[in-house]
């Protein structure tokens, strides 16, 4: 890339992070109620995105090959019981992330 290049990249994110940080407060005033179909995907994206993610990280498991996918099993019985535990997505999240990378890297 070019020295114009480059701060034309570097501009262009600059500007990307301003709008996504600030066009929010400027949609949606603070003296005015939320809609009610932002207040819905609030409600429905993070489970929406835990299946995503679930859905992501297992699909290219295979059962007859390899581990036979159990540091995946128990890497989201992990992330299944943190949830239930602490109620936290990021923790859960972390948790089962950890523990399946220890398993790959240290057990299987």
């Amino acid at each position: 890339m070019t020295f114009a290049e480059q701060m034309i990249t570097i501009g262009m994110v600059v500007l990307g992070t301003v709008l996504t940080r600030f066009l929010p407060f400027l949609i949606f005033p603070a003296g005015k109620p939320t809609p009610r179909y932002v207040r819905y995907l609030g409600k429905v994206l993070p489970p929406a995105v835990f299946g995503l993610l679930v859905v992501y990280c297992l699909k290219n498991v295979s059962l007859f090959a390899g581990s036979r996918g159990v540091p995946e099993l128990v890497s989201i019985g992990v992330v299944a019981g943190l949830h239930l535990w602490r109620r936290q997505m990021l923790v859960s999240i972390a948790g089962g992330t950890a523990c399946y990378m220890l398993l790959v890297q240290v057990v299987f």
